[in-house]
């Protein structure tokens, strides 16, 4: 398991310090983030919890493969896990979802299709990867 985050260098170091949050080389975890506003935010959303159809689906990955997240109180600590998350930012935020991938079986698309086609349906503008890059 890789060591968290010196919340010192990654929070308040310049671009010139590789141990800075400008190098995106260590993530911070909703842990490192909880109760503080940051100027921008940058969310990776993972197959763990994915819209499928009309309901979210919680899921943990063990082994070589995700099982359901039956419990309801690990089910609401990953809803609030990504609520964190998506609600640290002041100026902006940069949401994520993969496209996947049909030939690797811990990442197939149907995980982030749902999600990506919910998030733009309520309303948050999302570049599709078949699109070339712009501004939103």
């Amino acid at each position: 398991m890789k060591a968290e985050v010196e919340p010192t260098n990654w929070f308040l170091n310049s671009s010139a310090d590789v141990r800075s949050s400008y190098y995106l080389e260590d993530v911070a975890t909703e842990f490192a983030v909880q109760g503080l506003e940051l100027d921008w935010v940058g969310v990776c959303w993972d197959g763990d919890f994915h819209h499928d159809r009309h309901q979210w689906i919680h899921q943990v990955f063990k082994g070589a493969k995700w099982l359901s997240l039956n419990d309801r109180s690990k089910r609401l600590y990953l809803k609030n896990a990504y609520r964190v998350l998506m609600t640290r930012a002041r100026q902006g935020m940069v949401i994520f979802v993969p496209t996947g991938d049909e030939s690797d079986h811990t990442r197939p698309p149907r995980f982030y299709h749902g999600t990506f086609d919910y998030l733009r349906s309520c309303g948050i503008p999302l570049l599709d990867p078949h699109e070339s890059c712009r501004t939103i």
